[in-house]
């Protein structure tokens, strides 16, 4: 089985990782630190699903790092199969829930004209663009597992 960037165990997968959880990370610090998300049903439920992501890609990441260091191949059928079921579920979420809360900020914020809060509303874009880019980073890591996993 060829090596091509992105696998299990590369250098490139913990970088994906890295920055899922850190798009992750920083979706949650943006929108936790507004006082009235909990009003948005779909803000909280972005918040539980970067949550979700953050957990999953620092967990992959650290197995990334520990074949890096090891110098071990995570090439496991049941291994990858695992990384595809868990990454196209957490892909699936992160896109649902970063769609559902750019619809409640555009609907509200933009085309409502109801925003009263000020600066965060700002916070509300920055939360969702950064649940956008990790949702691109975890699609990108899904693809290659799925690529993986179909090259077996």
């Amino acid at each position: 089985m060829k090596d091509f960037p992105g696998t299990p165990g590369t250098l490139t997968a913990l970088a994906l990782r890295l920055s899922q959880c850190i798009f992750a990370v920083g979706s949650i610090a943006a929108m936790g630190t507004t006082s009235s998300f909990y009003n948005f049903t779909a803000f909280c439920y972005l918040i539980a699903s970067m949550g979700l992501q953050v957990i999953w890609s620092f967990v992959i990441a650290l197995l990334d790092a520990y074949a890096l260091v090891r110098k071990k191949v995570l090439h496991n059928s049941v291994l990858v199969s695992l990384f595809v079921v868990g990454d196209w579920v957490t892909a699936t979420l992160s896109l649902a829930a970063a769609s559902a809360s750019a619809g409640v900020a555009v609907l509200y914020f933009n085309d409502a004209g109801s925003c009263k809060f000020g600066q965060e509303c700002q916070k509300y874009q920055i939360s969702v663009a950064l649940a956008f880019l990790s949702w691109i980073t975890i699609f990108i890591s899904s693809l290659i597992m799925l690529w993986l996993l179909a090259a077996r």
